[in-house]
């Protein structure tokens, strides 16, 4: 019995030290290359350490430029998809009528579907109503199947969520708005918070649908895309590079504040 268990334990590991080398070893390689004085994104032959790379994203307007529409539109996204997909969670949650299943599945439709699709449709559709491609339609078009996304994190939430604790408030003398306010919305905010952060990098990284909707405003995802065809430097490199070191930052500083508020809640 111990030898089986011991060996399940070192298989779990095993599993967990390959499972983490397959994901880390591409960002790993994609940092050496950085630094590589070769012209093209590799390691090997190794040209020599340099820093050069950096200075030729820093003189990239064109990669700036698709930098800040990503973030752009991912921010319009988080405005509208967060708010629209906590409502439709909250309905879905108290909605008991016979076609419940129907509506879950209706809203649930633009994340199964093909995001060739969505963008087509969107442009056809908007184009309709004079409104070409461009930022906002990018916006509009990712919205429909983000939401998808943060009405699931948010409905996963309230579903351990207990019901006695509103009738409470509202025999105590609290109306419906109060009611959210101090005891629903406090008890959403994890899920809000991660769902707003998996929309913000859907948005971000989004590439089958924003092609057919961006017009004229290049995403850095389309840029890149681009770049492959007509010749890729190690300056994306430098930027991935720049973007995973931001991120890992995030996560530490978010990691320090969520212990220093446990600790406060003890």
């Amino acid at each position: 019995m111990m030898r089986s268990e011991t060996i399940f334990k070192y298989g779990v590991r095993l599993y967990i030290g390959v499972f983490f080398l397959y994901l880390f070893t591409p960002l790993i390689v994609m940092g050496l290359a950085t630094f590589n004085d070769s012209r093209f994104p590799t390691i090997s032959p190794w040209r020599g350490a340099t820093l050069k790379w950096f200075e030729a994203l820093a003189q990239d307007g064109a990669m700036w430029e698709a930098l800040a529409n990503s973030l752009i539109v991912a921010l319009g996204v988080l405005l509208i998809a967060v708010p629209i997909g906590v409502c439709c969670a909250l309905f879905l949650s108290t909605y008991q009528g016979r076609g419940k299943t129907f509506v879950y599945s209706l809203m649930m439709s633009p994340l199964l579907t093909p995001g060739v699709i969505v963008g087509i449709s969107a442009l056809i559709f908007w184009r309709g109503l004079d409104v070409n491609g461009g930022i906002m339609l990018t916006v509009i078009a990712q919205t429909t199947f983000i939401t998808a996304y943060v009405m699931l994190m948010v409905l996963a939430r309230l579903q351990r969520f207990d019901r006695t604790l509103e009738n409470a408030a509202l025999s105590l003398g609290a109306n419906q708005w109060q009611t959210f306010r101090r005891i629903l919305l406090p008890y959403l905010k994890p899920a809000i918070y991660s769902a707003a952060a998996i929309a913000f990098l859907q948005s971000f990284e989004n590439y089958n649908t924003t092609l057919f909707v961006k017009g004229y405003d290049t995403t850095l995802t389309v840029y890149i895309a681009s770049k492959v065809r007509t010749g890729l430097t190690p300056a994306v490199n430098a930027l991935g590079l720049v973007l995973i070191a931001l991120t890992v930052v995030l996560a530490v500083v978010y990691e320090i504040k969520r212990r220093q508020e446990l600790k406060q809640s003890e």
